[in-house]
């Protein structure tokens, strides 16, 4: 079901806790303390004017972009220098720097963007780092987008003020990692497959679970949040979470989005598999793209009690209250059974995954679309850890779907959690990786091999912070770092908030943020960094009218 907000697992969840969605896609935590090759240390900028004046950021403002073509001229031996190859200056900055790349940004398709004369940014090397505190203006003139419209998967969508999805968020679309041959997402959900259809067989000696792994991701508002049930103020409806096409279409946020229609069509045991999209923080937990896999089961009266002593007479539904532990439409029968049918379903998929003897719990939640919920969390090398959500399926939900006498459970758990904790991979940039070294590991041939991750060389980090006033309007964090998303990509391994200041007369707001950059398969060094760096400054005074400390 919908996402859970991404992050590790938690270790003691409190007894019941609200949550915005069934699944933990994101991954845990990786252990900290990893050092560079040869116990080498981190590589440091010069840190930004004290903890005592942060810097500010605020939303996009229509029409505005983050000037691309300034990092692709400014950037270009970076890239030359990433993919080993030895292009012109000003080929396009796709390659490492572009392509490398979960936030926000306002601009869906853009015109180009240009230099005003006689600015050379690949001249800027920022040595200083942030010694020296002084406001900037941007050097970067912006053309009005010639385009109204988005294209993707061949349609197109018209803009409006809803739409914020970015270019590099769009060239990821279609990618289906969870449908590659031996990555490690695709193991993943071979072996959930495999064991549904082993051990779950219809009346005619065929699989009782369809799997649907190819779905588009562009849904419709009313898919992602309305039918089921979730209410017009709800956070997760934010376009700060989200990336939307228009105030219409959006890229799912969760695999939930295609259970009404499923469920329309006729099908009561299904699996989705697909990639969704969130605008979140940056780490190495985090990627504004993961995947999901949903599983819908409904019951009929038959089905449910036709192997319980007295069952005729059982009935699913009755004119009751709502409590804690059913709704006001279920008998409580009905709601034990379906819920004893749930767990022991996935305590059998968790045991396949992770082998007998694992220690399960269930913790209560709330999601807006089951009652009651629940998380289940297992104590993985000591640590309890999240790894699904679920639930009763709210029955205002079935029967919007056209099954009245039906009963159902759903359940939604994330890809890159299970194959972190399963594969012990450490970040979560590296399932976008094409390095060998890393794919070559899980070519196995058998789908349920362990397989055990061998570190690529852990290359040292180089950090830059940076400082700005927050502009007066509505700011939100997410854009900044869907900014950074954009321009540093896959390079950028952490962005995060360290101080923030309220200047005592003027109540101007300042926040400081810490950018880590690190390269999977080599070595950056300080002065390709400050390159990037100074582009994500010059982009944040233009795209998000803040007022720079740089």
């Amino acid at each position: 079901m919908l996402l859970a907000q991404s992050g590790p697992p938690a270790k003691a969840p409190s007894p019941t806790r609200p949550r915005r969605s069934l699944s933990s896609g994101r991954p845990p935590q990786p252990r900290a303390g990893a050092r560079g090759p040869r116990g080498g240390a981190e590589t440091r900028a010069a840190p930004c004017p004290g903890a005592a004046l942060p810097l500010g950021t605020q939303r996009f403002g229509p029409g505005r972009r983050p000037p691309l073509a300034a990092c692709q001229a400014g950037l270009g031996q970076l890239q030359r220098q990433a993919r080993g190859s030895r292009e012109p200056r000003g080929t396009s900055l796709g390659g490492i720097v572009m392509a490398a790349s979960w936030n926000f940004m306002r601009v869906v398709h853009y015109s180009k963007t240009v230099l005003s004369q006689g600015v050379q940014i690949g001249g800027i090397t920022s040595d200083l780092g942030h010694a020296l505190s002084r406001t900037i203006t941007s050097s970067f003139v912006v053309k009005t987008p010639t385009s109204n419209t988005v294209e993707l998967l061949g349609k197109a969508y018209p803009r409006d003020d809803y739409s914020n999805v970015t270019e590099k968020i769009l060239s990821k679309v279609g990618k289906n990692l969870h449908n590659q041959r031996y990555h490690p997402l695709w193991l993943i959900k071979e072996r959930i497959k495999d064991h549904f259809y082993k051990q779950y067989i219809g009346r005619f000696g065929t699989p009782l679970f369809s799997v649907y792994d190819d779905l588009s991701p562009v849904v419709t508002v009313e898919q992602n949040f309305d039918r089921l049930l979730i209410p017009q103020d709800h956070p997760s409806r934010r376009k700060g979470e989200n990336y939307y096409m228009n105030h219409i279409h959006m890229l799912r946020a969760h695999t939930s989005a295609h259970q009404w229609d499923l469920m329309h069509s006729g099908l009561d045991a299904f699996l989705v598999v697909g990639d969704v999209y969130r605008r979140d923080t940056i780490d190495s937990s985090h990627y504004p793209i993961f995947h999901q896999m949903e599983g819908v089961r409904l019951f009929s009266n038959h089905e449910l009690f036709s192997n319980i002593k007295d069952g005729e007479s059982l009935q699913l539904f009755e004119q009751g209250h709502r409590t804690a532990h059913k709704q006001e439409t279920h008998t409580m029968e009905a709601v034990r059974l379906v819920e004893f049918n749930l767990k022991q379903v996935l305590t059998k998929l968790v045991t396949n995954l992770f082998g007998d003897g694992l220690e399960i719990r269930w913790v209560d939640c709330y999601f807006p679309f089951t009652h009651p919920s629940f998380e289940m969390e297992i104590n993985f090398q000591g640590e309890w850890m999240e790894v699904l959500g679920c639930g009763v399926m709210e029955q205002q939900l079935v029967n919007s779907a056209g099954a009245e006498e039906k009963i159902g459970w759903a359940f939604g758990l994330g890809l890159e959690r299970l194959a972190m904790i399963l594969y012990d991979i450490p970040d979560i940039r590296l399932f976008w990786s094409e390095d060998e070294r890393f794919l070559k590991q899980f070519s196995v041939p058998q789908i349920d091999q362990k397989v055990h991750f061998q570190p690529l060389s852990k290359y040292p980090p180089v950090i830059n912070d940076i400082s700005f006033w927050l502009p007066s309007e509505k700011y939100s964090e997410n854009d900044f770092y869907d900014l950074v998303r954009t321009i540093g990509g896959d390079l950028v391994e952490k962005v995060v908030l360290i101080d923030k200041f309220t200047h005592p007369k003027t109540k101007k707001v300042s926040h400081c943020y810490r950018i880590t950059y690190r390269h999977l398969e080599r070595t950056l060094t300080q002065l390709e960094v400050n390159r990037l760096h100074r582009a994500i400054e010059e982009s944040a005074v233009q795209e998000l009218g803040v007022e720079g400390r740089f």
